[in-house]
């Protein structure tokens, strides 16, 4: 008389393997997602403040992905989103003899803008030191609220961080970004997504 085999007591290993997967592959599209969606929108409102993140700079000149964002921030002022603009980074390696505040600073005033309306900081490195140190420019100068302007890949972090650290902000991303190929957008996003989990485990710094 044969055996009857017994029922299985749950989903093979590799099944289970394969639904994890699935699992892990959704939640990250999913994140993706999310991140492209907060820097398609364009939230721009009355502020007290617009803070322009930093990037790279060759000497005096802003590389173009700065100049975007720096353009971008120029024209909220102009419009009269704001009455003040924050320029954020410090010096770049090989010896740079201008901070990317500094760069985006003289731009700034080479495109018309008041001096008096610009506040720079020069010490920051990165995403969460540039916000850091524009939220101490705001405490100094008794501003509230602001508008953050970056690459709109980079906008959902940028806007993380700012609500971690007290700053009651918008997002508005350049319009066009610099990073136009499939292999930079997507090398760029992948990047996004790991800060987004390393930022629920590690201090941003």
């Amino acid at each position: 008389m044969r055996r009857r085999r017994a029922p299985s007591a749950g989903p093979r290993p590799l099944r289970l393997l394969l639904r994890l997967l699935l699992l892990c592959a959704l939640w990250l599209g999913a994140v993706a997602g999310w991140i492209y969606w907060v820097g398609e929108r364009d939230q721009a409102a009355k502020a007290d403040a617009i803070i322009v993140l930093g990037a790279a700079a060759y000497d005096a000149v802003p590389s173009p992905v700065f100049e975007a964002r720096i353009e971008h921030g120029l024209d909220l002022f102009r419009s009269g989103y704001a009455g003040t603009l924050i320029f954020t980074g410090g010096y770049g390696g090989g010896g740079a003899r201008f901070a990317e505040s500094q760069v985006a600073r003289r731009h700034a005033i080479r495109q018309g803008i008041p001096a008096d309306a610009i506040l720079i900081e020069s010490s920051s490195q990165t995403t969460y030191q540039n916000l850091y140190e524009a939220r101490r420019l705001m405490l100094e100068h008794g501003l509230q609220s602001a508008i953050v302007v970056s690459d709109p890949l980079h906008m959902a972090r940028a806007l993380r961080l700012s609500r971690g650290l007290g700053i009651d902000a918008l997002g508005s991303a350049t319009p066009s970004t610099r990073f136009r190929s499939f292999r930079t957008r997507w090398e760029f996003l992948a990047r996004e997504v790991y800060f987004f989990h390393r930022d629920l485990f590690v201090r941003p710094q």
